[in-house]
């Protein structure tokens, strides 16, 4: 990805509330790489919701530099724990980190969603707490 001027802030770095839209949009992509569609699954009754976020912030990153962007994934209970990295180009520095909470709804309640499940079986590291 591509850091946007309009993204900055007075200082010409990029303003810490852009770094949650980076990191929900990786999730996003990542779900469509499963064939999983986030609002289909919210048609049919099943919303992943953040529960929890901690964030770190690192390196700042500037207008017009690239990034990439890497998760991975457990499972803790019935929430999905994702690990995310946000890293400047061209010299690979890390920039950002977060790790998200997330929980289902199923038809309102708080659930295990069977579809997540399946969708992430094979990325998932399980834990026991």
């Amino acid at each position: 990805m591509e850091v946007r001027d309009y993204e900055c802030d007075i200082e010409g770095i990029v303003n810490n509330a852009n770094y949650l839209h980076y990191i929900e949009h990786t999730r996003h992509l990542f779900l469509r790489s499963l064939g999983v569609s986030f609002a289909r699954l919210h048609e049919q009754g099943t919303d992943a919701v953040v529960a929890r976020m901690n964030l770190l912030y690192k390196t700042p990153l500037r207008c017009d530099d690239e990034f990439l962007s890497r998760l991975w994934l457990e499972k803790k209970g019935i929430r999905f724990i994702f690990h995310q990295d946000l890293y400047r180009a061209d010299d690979e520095r890390l920039a950002f980190h977060a790790d998200v909470e997330l929980v289902c709804l199923v038809n309102g309640r708080l659930a295990d969603s069977p579809d997540y499940n399946q969708a992430f079986q094979k990325y998932l590291r399980q834990s026991e707490a």
